[in-house]
C-alpha cells in the first residue's frame, strides 16, 4: 500500500532533514509532502530532496486552522487518509526583543499549529499510522510552577487549548507573571504541546494500540538551527538537523509500536517522564 507522509515546517532545518530521511527510507511508490507557508521556499526545498520516495511541496500555514483542515480532508479524499504526520513548525523567538511582542506569532505556530494538526490529522490517520509532534525536553511539568501543573495534567484537549489561550491573553494583560507563568514563552508553549498530545492520546489509546498506531511527541535534543542559535553559546554537543532526524524517523518507521511510548515524550527512543524532576507526594 502506498504510504502518505506529511511534514510541517519542512523547508529548512530539522523539518527539511526529516523529509530527506523519510524520502531516503520509504519506498518509490510512497509520497512525502514537504509543507511550509512560503510557496517559493517550499518549491525550492522540495526540488533539493533526493530519495527513493516521491516528494511534493505543499503550501501550508499551520497557524491557519482552516488550511490545516482542508489539507487533511483533501488527503482523506484523495488517498483515504495519511500514514505519517510530523508536526514540526515553529516561529523564531529572539532574545533581543521583549517576549510579549513575539508571543502571539510564536504561540499561534507552535501551539495553534499543534492543535490544528492533532484535530485535523488524527481522525484521518490510517491504522498503523504515526502522528508525531516535535517538542522538547522543556515540555515536562517540572518546567512550570507547581500551581500550574493541574492546568496541563489530565484536562481534555479542549481545556488545554483554552489554557494556552488564557495564558496568551494574560501576557498582554500583564498578569502572566502574577499567575506564575515564566517570562520565557517557550516553556509554557512546549508543556502545552506535550499536554495536547497526551490529551488526544488518552482518548485514542486502546483503539490505536490495537491497530499499531502511534501518537506521541519527541525531543530532538539540541539541534544547530536558525531557531536555536540565538539562545545558546555552545553548540559543541549539538546535532546537525540530519543527525537529529534519524531517531525520529526510526520511531516513525518502526514495525511495531511500543505501548510504553504511546502518548509520551520520547528522546532517542527513551520516554522522558512527564513530571520531570517533580517529586510526586503520596
Amino acid at each position: 500500500m502506498r504510504r502518505i507522509a506529511v511534514v510541517t515546517g519542512a523547508n529548512q532545518g530539522l523539518g527539511f532533514a526529516l523529509v530527506e530521511e523519510l524520502a531516503a527510507r520509504m519506498n518509490p511508490e510512497d509520497l512525502v509532502l514537504l509543507t511550509s507557508r512560503n510557496a517559493e521556499r517550499v518549491a525550492e526545498a522540495a526540488a533539493r530532496v533526493h530519495g527513493a520516495a516521491q516528494v511534493e511541496g505543499r503550501v501550508l500555514d499551520v497557524s491557519d486552522p482552516t488550511a490545516v483542515a482542508e489539507l487533511a480532508a483533501g488527503l482523506q479524499t484523495q488517498y483515504g487518509g495519511v500514514d505519517i504526520v510530523i508536526s514540526n513548525a515553529i516561529a523564531p523567538l529572539s532574545p533581543d526583543r521583549p517576549q510579549a511582542e513575539q508571543a502571539d506569532q510564536f504561540i499561534a505556530v507552535a501551539n495553534g499549529g499543534t492543535h490544528s494538526v492533532l484535530r485535523s490529522f488524527a481522525p484521518v490517520l490510517r491504522p498503523g499510522g504515526r502522528l508525531i509532534v516535535v517538542a522538547s525536553s522543556l515540555g515536562t511539568l517540572d518546567k512550570l510552577a507547581p500551581k500550574l501543573h493541574a492546568l496541563f495534567d489530565g484536562p481534555s484537549f479542549e481545556q488545554i487549548e483554552q489554557t494556552v489561550e488564557d495564558w496568551r491573553q494574560s501576557i498582554h494583560a500583564g498578569t502572566a507573571a502574577g499567575q506564575g507563568w515564566p517570562e520565557w514563552v517557550n516553556l509554557p508553549s512546549k508543556v502545552g504541546q506535550v499536554a495536547a498530545v497526551r490529551a488526544v492520546a488518552a482518548q485514542r489509546r486502546t483503539t490505536d494500540l490495537a491497530q499499531n498506531t502511534l501518537i506521541a511527541s519527541v525531543c530532538p535534543g539540541l539541534v544547530d538551527t536558525r531557531a536555536s542559535r540565538p539562545w545558546f553559546d555552545d553548540f559543541s554537543a549539538a546535532r546537525t538537523p540530519a543527525e537529529a532526524a534519524v531517531p525520529i524517523v526510526d520511531l516513525v518507521l518502526a514495525d511495531q509500536v511500543d505501548p510504553a511510548t504511546y502518548g509520551e515524550l520520547i528522546r532517542d527512543h527513551e520516554v522522558l517522564p512527564w513530571t520531570g524532576a517533580v517529586e510526586v507526594s503520596a
